[in-house]
């Protein structure tokens, strides 16, 4: 039996504005405990993600956080898959490119988000033995 992405998919998503200044981003993402964040354009698309990873290449530019725009910085295109797709299917597509994150979309509209914790967690759930918490393993 597959397994929907939509079974793992983070629902309640925080998505930055294209105008956004990477100051707000960053503030965004510190305050809700994010490794990431969509980006939308005004009418709601998704047009690119900013993960935490471009945050900090970012400030290794020494660049103003309070000038440059989400725009500017985000990875456009991000991948995006139906909430009916095989869970294992994204999985093996997100290794294949090397990327931790996906945008769960139908048609226009953002439905949720996975990562690759999300898939470590069911992992987890699903009965893998947690380690001895006094043996340190």
């Amino acid at each position: 039996m597959k397994t929907p992405i939509s079974s793992m998919m983070q629902r309640s998503v925080w998505t930055a504005s294209m105008d956004d200044s990477i100051e707000v981003v960053e503030r965004l993402v510190a305050d809700k405990g994010l490794s990431w964040v969509p980006v939308q354009d005004p009418g709601g698309a998704i047009v690119g993600v900013i993960s935490a990873s471009d945050l900090l290449q970012f400030h290794a530019t020494r660049r103003d956080a309070q000038q440059v725009r989400a725009w500017e910085l985000c990875t456009y295109k991000p991948v995006t898959v139906t909430p009916d797709a095989d869970a294992s299917s994204v999985a093996w597509m997100m290794a294949t490119h090397g990327i931790h994150h996906v945008v769960v979309m139908e048609g226009d509209l953002l439905q949720g988000v996975v990562s690759s914790l999300d898939f470590v967690r069911r992992f987890a759930a699903e009965g893998a033995a947690a380690p001895d918490q006094e043996s340190g393993n």
